[in-house]
């Protein structure tokens, strides 16, 4: 190459980096958060070429226009069946803040709020799959289940041997799956061919299937976890369909167990677990399904005790305009008079989120969060820790929960009667692009339960104080900045 041509070609890459670096600083700041913004435009400015092809990939945490528009019908379907619902019993002696929660929650997700519920927490791993296979041994119409991973292994078999003997029963059984996650597991073309094998009704979520017509930014994901049976039982919580490890080599090796809640409900409140999976049959499927497998709120038996539950589903994700969990977990850290308590396994909120639970600490309140000691996933793990100073700092309680085991429990409560449970961490990730599904349940005996499983959660683990986070090693709090940092690239 003479030395002319290569003048020409270094200029032309020169005016292409300044023309990326003009069009960035255009482009990526619009309608984005400014955390986001600056950590997209630091990634553009420091690799131009990588960071600008990076963008184009995962830059959009929208799914495509017909995708959303779909969800904006699914909306509006959902919000008519609920004008037609009461309100619960009781409503008059709702605190206001709560009340204006509930609304907030219907604006955003269309559901509404139901009373007459009963609902039980089930920490047992193995335990909560027996349940429900034990519940669809019941199901005498349909059986609704989706999770973010599913796989046939020792611990699932009995949940899938379920599955089978309601198919026998002439039960339809339909089952979604998230496309990305569950084919990382070295079992998926077994499992696939176990479903077909069954006749289980099935279809993959959010595929990565360009051939297909099928494609949106790949690491939005469907991450809820839930089933229905006839419309009567539901459950949700923070447990996937495979077995404790995972299926995973990696995980073997090191030992690595999952601890997880799950909550079993029973009435009106249903309605709208069935209601988020029809939603999302709909979305994959184009099938409408009809009023065989949309039962109404009316027609399923509600608690009358005293004891009764109020609950609203709120479903979030990509596929809606505001960030629904987050605002209600803002919502709620805000409200609290006394207490608030947090579990989450990825713990990397966003700015505003770490704003309230710190101001609730300074307002007085008793504020904890229980996290894993160790973590199965190093740059969320790392981002999380460089959260606990500013904690520890505000007299934020910190618990770690001893390793082999990963706390992958979801839940949150605050005071003594309010609690929400569900597939949503509390980071980025699960506000911006996963397709979640909380459980807001309003009831002493409900959070009564979830004390419990929060002092077992302390029992077993320790307190990380603010004296030993200050003797952890500048090495260590370094790559945690580091991933804080790229944390916010969504």
């Amino acid at each position: 190459m003479s030395a002319e041509t290569a003048n020409i070609v270094g200029g032309i890459l020169i005016l292409a980096d300044l023309a990326i670096r003009i069009a960035a600083l255009i482009i990526i700041p619009r309608d984005r958060k400014p955390s986001a913004a600056m950590a997209w435009l630091l990634a553009i400015f420091l690799i131009p070429f990588v960071g600008i092809i990076l963008f184009l990939v995962i830059g959009s945490p929208k799914l495509p226009k017909a995708r959303r528009e779909r969800q904006l019908e699914i909306n509006r379907m959902i919000a008519e069946r609920g004008d037609r619902l009461d309100l619960p019993d009781g409503r008059a002696e709702w605190p206001a803040w709560f009340a204006s929660v509930v609304e907030q929650n219907r604006r955003l997700g269309a559901l509404p709020a139901v009373g007459g519920n009963a609902a039980r927490l089930i920490g047992d791993y193995r335990g909560s799959i027996d349940a429900m296979a034990a519940d669809i041994d019941t199901a005498t119409r349909f059986v609704h289940v989706e999770f973010f991973i599913v796989a046939l292994d020792d611990t699932t078999k009995g949940f899938f041997a379920a599955m089978e003997r309601a198919v026998q029963r002439g039960v339809v059984v339909r089952l979604l799956l998230d496309y990305v996650a569950s084919k990382r597991v070295s079992l998926h073309a077994a499992t696939i061919a176990e479903l077909d094998r069954i006749g289980v009704k099935w279809s993959y979520m959010l595929a990565v299937q360009p051939t297909k017509g099928k494609y949106q930014r790949p690491d939005l994901r469907n991450h809820r976890k839930l089933v229905v049976v006839d419309g009567l039982v539901g459950y949700t919580g923070s447990q996937n369909l495979i077995d404790r490890s995972y299926d995973s080599e990696k995980n073997l090796k090191r030992g690595l167990q999952w601890q997880e809640l799950v909550t079993r409900v029973t009435g009106p409140a249903v309605t709208a677990i069935n209601a988020v999976f029809l939603s999302d049959w709909y979305s994959e499927t184009d099938e409408l399904l009809g009023d065989e497998e949309n039962v109404p709120a009316a027609a399923v038996p509600a608690d009358p005790s005293p004891d009764a539950l109020v609950c609203q589903v709120v479903p979030s994700g990509p596929a809606y305009e505001a960030e629904n969990n987050l605002r209600l977990f803002l919502s709620l850290v805000s409200s609290a008079q006394e207490r608030v308590i947090i579990t989450s396994p990825y713990f990397v909120p966003d700015e505003a989120m770490m704003y309230a639970i710190t101001s609730a600490r300074f307002r007085g309140l008793d504020v904890q969060l229980f996290v894993s000691e160790i973590g199965d996933q190093g740059s969320v793990w790392h981002a999380q820790r460089s959260y606990y100073s500013d904690l520890l700092r505000a007299g934020v309680r910190i618990w770690l929960y001893p390793g082999p085991f990963i706390l992958h429990a979801k839940h949150l409560s605050i005071d003594d009667d309010v609690a929400v449970i569900g597939s949503s961490n509390m980071d980025i990730r699960s506000f911006n692009l996963n397709f979640e599904i909380s459980l807001l349940v309003r009831g002493r005996s409900f959070v009564s339960e979830m004390r419990e499983v929060e002092e077992g959660y302390r029992s077993i683990g320790r307190e990380l104080t603010l004296e030993e986070w200050q003797r952890e090693p500048a090495s260590a709090t370094f790559l945690d900045g580091v991933a804080r940092l790229t944390s916010a690239l969504q």
